[in-house]
């Protein structure tokens, strides 16, 4: 089912809606992307069988197993480097926020 895709979708159109500054987008996707590999790692680590079976399929390791899963071929491609090119963004945000807040 398309549960995961459709609640992706979703969340970013109300981000850009209510946001309207890319770099509001850039965060979503990252906070989004963190949250998931949180749950992959807690997936992982329980050693409960049935909240990991329930994990696997209903909950994505992340924003590239989303688009893994619904695409395929040059279009994952072209997907994934989004993906890399937006998390670069982030990482700039990021360094540049710890830069501007250096105290000497």
């Amino acid at each position: 089912m398309y549960i995961d895709l459709i609640i992706l979708i979703v969340l970013m159109v109300v981000v850009v809606m209510f946001f309207k500054r890319f770099s509001s987008f850039v965060y979503f996707i990252a906070v989004f992307d963190i949250f998931f590999r949180i749950l992959t790692f807690i997936k992982e680590n329980i050693p409960l069988d049935d909240v990991a079976a329930v994990m696997d399929k209903y909950i994505p390791t992340g924003i590239l197993g989303i688009i893994d899963k619904y695409t395929s071929g040059i279009v994952t491609t072209i997907f994934d480097w989004i993906y890399l090119v937006i998390m670069a963004i982030f990482w700039f945000y990021i360094t540049k926020f710890f830069i501007s807040k250096k105290k000497i």
